[in-house]
């Protein structure tokens, strides 16, 4: 492995890159950092109030971006883009709208309860306005998006990995380490 080690792992919601990251992290025996860490205030329920740029990147300076090895999962497109030039390898995942979908609608089930993203239920309409949101990001009718995502790829000064995040996921980590070492 080279003496630096810093794996930016981003995509689609849905697209696997938190569990990416971790995986990936695990493997190599090195910190994983999650952009939602640093990009939303501590509220109940969560994910309902951003922190502010400045914040989000001083917290993340003093966590970890001095450090040599590292995994960071999530988006970071525009607000992140102090940190590209510390990326030894960008990891961008792509995965079918349905996976995706599926996906964040078992995660959202998992997190909040049945009954509560059922219809009528607490968080149902908060869930089907975030599902909405991210079916919107492969036609480009919201802020983040792919059209914008692949933009951002283009202009980085490091190696960037284009996987599906469909695949299996041991088979993701072992490409994202060997690309790693590679790099």
């Amino acid at each position: 492995m080279p003496p630096t080690c810093r794996i930016h792992i981003t995509g689609a919601s849905g697209s696997g890159t938190t569990t990416l990251g971790r995986a990936v992290a695990t493997a190599l025996a090195i910190p994983h950092h999650d952009t939602d860490d640093y990009l939303w205030q501590p509220t109940e329920p969560p994910y309902t109030e951003l922190r502010p740029v400045a914040e989000r990147l001083r917290l993340m300076d003093e966590m970890f971006v001095g450090r040599a090895k590292w995994v960071l999962s999530g988006s970071l497109q525009g607000w992140g883009d102090p940190l590209i030039p510390r990326f030894d390898l960008v990891v961008f995942l792509t995965t079918a709208q349905q996976l995706r979908l599926q996906r964040l609608r078992a995660r959202e089930t998992t997190r909040y309860g049945d009954d509560a993203v059922a219809p009528g239920g607490a968080r149902h309409d908060a869930m089907e306005d975030f599902i909405a949101w991210a079916a919107g990001y492969d036609e480009g009718t919201v802020s983040r998006t792919l059209a914008k995502h692949q933009a951002w790829l283009e202009v980085l000064p490091c190696p960037v990995l284009r996987l599906d995040g469909g695949g299996e996921l041991s088979e993701l980590v072992e490409q994202t380490i060997s690309a790693a070492r590679a790099s």
